[in-house]
């Protein structure tokens, strides 16, 4: 304030030159204490989804886009815990925000986590440990794409952090990204397991085999059987499984979010691509 000083207090003095006054600025925000990574929670009440601005208006027409993604974050598709929607819905910002109770989650949460909603990759844009909160964005081609706008306040939803380099790897590779929803067909228990029967459009059912892993609704599952001419595939949960997961609370006609084995895509990406045919002439 040395260099403000004079100017407050004596006008009829030469003025000092504008980088004293920016150099002296910038010294002042330097010395600043560092400002808290904690967010304070939302304090505005969320509005109820509009599913005109999702679907019926979007702000530019939907393209389909290639199903390749960067891998940023991995995850096993072993749940750590079922959270519980506490709301959901648009902010003043006009984004789909959803805030969700959870215990272990917040363990060791940071702002910019991914973390799996239902085997979705979302990113921690708010937290608060003393409510055992955490907030979540979702985009309009995450609504589009993903059985989360079926969700409502107290729906609880299978949960899971990224991979860490201490991880072990009890599931198989799972990146977050749903590749298309399935409908439940069937659930029929046998002893105290319980057979789940979903059907998927053709165009991913190429990738499910039996025996295989797939992701269904974040969970790492083996698949039973396919069924090609019902475009179908079922897996059976046990009864620690169906403990711990949301499938056994859904119903026949609801959807699940699916994602299926990263490493089928790639092998079919290299046949394509006559990477098989470069080899045999070599």
């Amino acid at each position: 304030m040395a260099i403000l000083y004079p100017l407050l207090t004596s006008p009829y003095k030469q003025r000092p030159k504008l980088s004293s006054i920016t150099t002296a600025i910038s010294g002042l925000s330097a010395t600043s204490p560092p400002q808290s990574h904690f967010t304070p929670p939302l304090h505005s009440t969320l509005k109820p989804p509009r599913l005109s601005s999702i679907f019926i208006k979007p702000l530019k027409p939907h393209q389909p886009k290639s199903e390749t993604y960067p891998i940023k974050s991995l995850f096993t598709g072993i749940v750590e815990e079922m959270g519980t929607i506490k709301q959901l819905g648009y902010d003043q910002n006009e984004s789909f925000t959803m805030k969700i109770n959870a215990k272990t989650i917040l363990e060791d949460i940071h702002l910019g986590d991914s973390i799996s909603v239902n085997g979705t990759c979302l990113t921690v844009t708010e937290f608060d440990k003393i409510e055992s909160e955490f907030s979540v964005g979702l985009s309009p081609e995450t609504l589009r794409k993903t059985s989360l706008i079926e969700l409502e306040s107290g729906s609880l939803v299978n949960l899971e952090r990224a991979l860490s380099p201490s991880t072990r790897m009890g599931g198989h590779f799972v990146q977050g990204h749903v590749d298309c929803t399935g409908e439940i067909v069937n659930m029929s228990p046998e002893g105290d397991s319980l057979w789940v029967k979903v059907k998927v459009g053709g165009e991913f059912l190429k990738y499910i085999v039996p025996k295989g892993f797939i992701a269904v609704d974040g969970t790492s599952l083996t698949v039973v059987d396919v069924f090609e001419d019902e475009g179908c595939f079922n897996f059976m949960l046990v009864e620690y499984t169906q403990q711990k997961i949301v499938i056994p609370l859904k119903k026949v006609g609801q959807k699940v979010n699916l994602e299926v084995d990263i490493l089928g895509k790639y092998v079919e990406r290299l046949l394509r691509s006559g990477f098989v045919d470069s080899i045999k002439s070599a």
